[in-house]
């Protein structure tokens, strides 16, 4: 008698179990927080819900990007992003659509760029390069931590050309025609007259920092946006690249 063929059915991917740190709790959680007036549910939501992601993300940003090999105390680190994560959760706006982790995600990278950044800065305070006993290698200087941080006449020439930025969109405002146009390019200076905390100036960066300052929603933003790149190709030329925006 021949033998049954045991046919083995290969089972469907449990949806039971989702591994990621940020899930749908936290996002319902955050957006219950933001619309909170309760001081007490909001301390709740943040123990024993909200803190655990933030904690998270901030650790899996300092290790992939890099951030624990420039500090001396990561625990310190992770603990202050978390802080600033806090004091920003009021800001996130449910209304707008956003995913939560993306929101504090680049909210909390950002603030580490400008932390590390800060850091590096005062390192190099204590470094003088002029010195004819300082044997330290200024070209691994540079290259510090893996980042790379420009020479001086390098630095010079990008600060002499943000001034130039700055002075067009001085005379772009001049050539807006309404308020909120105006408060799009008020947003866009404040950016550039904050360029030394700032690593990060491309122009998805800009156009959330635009946005957040400014206090346009995406579209509002949008239209703005083409009505300054329209002055800006008049007064910058036509043939040159638009790569501020």
């Amino acid at each position: 008698m021949a033998k049954k063929k045991i046919v083995k059915r290969r089972r469907g991917k449990s949806k039971a179990k989702n591994k990621g740190y940020f899930r749908k709790e936290h996002q319902e959680a955050i957006v219950k927080f933001c619309n909170s007036d309760c001081h007490k549910e909001k301390e709740d939501l943040y123990t024993n819900i909200i803190r655990e992601a933030l904690e998270k993300l901030s650790e899996n940003l300092i290790y992939v990007y890099g951030f624990h090999k420039q500090h001396d105390n990561v625990d310190v680190l992770k603990q202050d992003c978390v802080i600033n994560l806090y004091e920003t959760l009021h800001k996130f706006d449910p209304s707008k659509g956003h995913r939560a982790f993306s929101y504090f995600n680049v909210v909390a990278k950002h603030w580490l760029i400008i932390h590390s950044r800060k850091k590096n800065k005062r390192k190099f305070r204590m470094v003088s390069i002029d010195d004819p006993d300082n044997d330290i290698n200024m070209d691994a200087l540079f290259h510090r931590n893996g980042q790379y941080v420009a020479p001086p006449s390098t630095r010079l020439e990008q600060e002499e050309k943000i001034e130039e930025i700055r002075q067009l969109f001085q005379e772009i405002r001049k050539r807006v025609r309404n308020e909120r146009e105006v408060r799009c390019v008020d947003a866009i200076i404040e950016i550039f007259n904050k360029v030394d905390e700032l690593d990060f100036l491309n122009k998805r960066a800009i156009f959330v920092y635009v946005r957040e300052l400014s206090g346009l929603n995406s579209k509002q933003l949008s239209v703005c946006m083409s009505s300054i790149r329209n002055i800006y190709r008049q007064l910058n030329g036509s043939g040159k690249e638009f790569d501020i925006l």
